[in-house]
């Protein structure tokens, strides 16, 4: 069995806990034309996507007019900064598990939907850069997740192979995207999930030494 030498990072709700984040700051946005939506609904269709993306959707099926997509979209972007630098803090479990995973010699990159501003701000206020060799926001591809397009730039970045590549995920639309890549994927519940421990244990299956 080819050795995994690639871990590949979604970010929020894997090394963020931002779901919310995105939530209330695309909510507020669009509160303002009285088409906010419940938390719910946005867990079940929208969770993962990029902002843009919410947008169109919701043109299709609120009839959103798509004139204002540009403003609402930079609106939320703000409305993101805001909440980001007002909550996200280093995770002692998760510069524990990218340090040691760099130490050993592994390529450490994030690939993530949100915008490349955002993924730079999250991670330095996380202190997780310095263990990355690079991310991908949705700026980087021309077909966000659930396209496998973001890993598949990803995995050829690191210059390994989908065998040599695990890829941890939350989401259905990530998960998706991971699992057509033809990487191994780890898939969390949540940001609590993703420790070291359980990173070397899903590499230790994936090349068939568990």
């Amino acid at each position: 069995m080819p050795q995994i030498k690639t871990v590949l990072f979604d970010m929020d709700g894997v090394l963020i806990d931002a779901k919310d984040w995105h939530y209330e700051a695309l909510n507020r946005a669009l509160d303002k034309f009285g088409l906010a939506i419940s938390r719910d609904e946005h867990l079940a269709l929208y969770d993962g996507l990029p902002t843009r993306t919410k947008l169109d959707m919701l043109t299709r099926s609120r009839g959103l007019p798509a004139k204002l997509h540009g403003f609402i979209n930079d609106l939320k972007q703000d409305y993101t900064a805001a909440i980001t630098m007002d909550r996200c803090r280093p995770v002692f479990h998760h510069q524990y598990a990218l340090s040691n995973l760099k130490q050993a010699g592994y390529t450490i990159g994030v690939c993530s939907n949100s915008i490349r501003r955002t993924v730079q701000m999250m991670m330095d206020l996380s202190r997780l850069t310095p263990y990355l060799e690079f991310f991908l926001s949705n700026e980087d591809v021309s077909r966000p997740k659930p396209d496998p397009e973001m890993y598949t730039v990803g995995i050829q970045r690191a210059g390994v192979t989908p065998q040599e590549t695990l890829i941890v995920e939350d989401n259905d639309h990530g998960v998706a995207a991971a699992r057509a890549s033809g990487a191994h994927v780890m898939v969390v519940g949540s940001v609590n999930d993703v420790t070291h421990a359980r990173i070397q244990h899903e590499i230790a299956l994936a090349e068939g030494r568990a």
